[in-house]
């Protein structure tokens, strides 16, 4: 039997990236899956299809997550249609980098909306059904500057920060429902965001990495299937670094 097989797992910001390579690791071990984007684009129908050949149910959802009233109505509309909701990750995330003296208000209320807002938003939505059903596993999707803060990233570091925070509240408050949350928090990991930075820039961070490479995404989704399955069963509030020791 597959770690997953019958649960539904919804994975939002996923049609791409480090959320492609999660909705696909979970639907390996058998999860149906809804993941969301704010448009379901011609990559979004791709993963869609990659995600069906592996013989599960999935539904793309076009969705704001940094709205609130659009994300319960979305998750209505999942728990319709898969019939329970068991794992949610919480992916969805943009940077809008600069200096804070630089930094405009709509660079810092962007980046706290989509990346910490939507968590909160996601969260308040399932947490009725994982309550009701008596299980649950959130996982939030931190980084390294959430943890190390970064210059030129304040909003992104105060965001991936308050993921944190979020996730251990959560652990406490709907531990004994028994739902879990956990946060992973990712170091330098190869997707489109990286492959935009120069052979200098790239230079400049493998070298403060110990294993002295970047990650993969699916590095990363090995670490929430872990988190997503009971495997994990004992494991609550807590942040798991997938750095390559970049954090120690």
């Amino acid at each position: 039997m597959k770690l997953l097989e019958g649960k539904v797992a919804i994975v939002t910001g996923a049609a791409r990236g480090i959320g492609k390579s999660i909705a696909i690791k979970l639907a390996g071990e058998g999860a149906d899956i809804a993941f969301t984007d704010l448009v379901i684009d011609e990559n979004a129908l791709n993963t869609q299809k990659e995600i069906e050949s592996l013989g599960v149910k999935v539904k793309a959802y076009a969705s704001n997550a940094a709205n609130f009233e659009e994300t319960h109505a979305v998750v209505e509309e999942i728990q319709k249609e898969f019939g329970h909701i068991d794992i949610l990750v919480n992916n969805a995330g943009i940077t809008r980098d600069g200096l804070l003296i630089r930094m405009t208000e709509s660079q810092w209320d962007s980046v706290i909306n989509v990346n910490l807002k939507s968590a909160f938003n996601f969260i308040h939505a399932c947490a009725p059904i994982m309550m009701k059903q008596r299980f649950g596993s959130i996982i939030n999707m931190s980084s390294v500057v959430g943890v190390s803060g970064n210059a030129g990233q304040a909003n992104y570091s105060a965001s991936k920060a308050g993921l944190i925070g979020l996730t251990k509240s959560v652990a406490k408050e709907f531990g004994s429902r028994g739902i879990r949350a956990n946060a992973i928090a990712p170091g330098f990991i190869e997707t489109e965001m990286t492959h935009a930075l120069t052979e200098e820039q790239r230079a400049k961070w493998v070298e403060n990495i110990p294993l002295r490479r970047g990650g993969t995404p699916e590095e990363v989704a090995k670490v929430t299937l872990f988190l997503a399955s009971d495997l994990s069963s004992y494991v609550s509030g807590q942040v798991i670094h997938v750095c390559g020791g970049m954090n120690t």
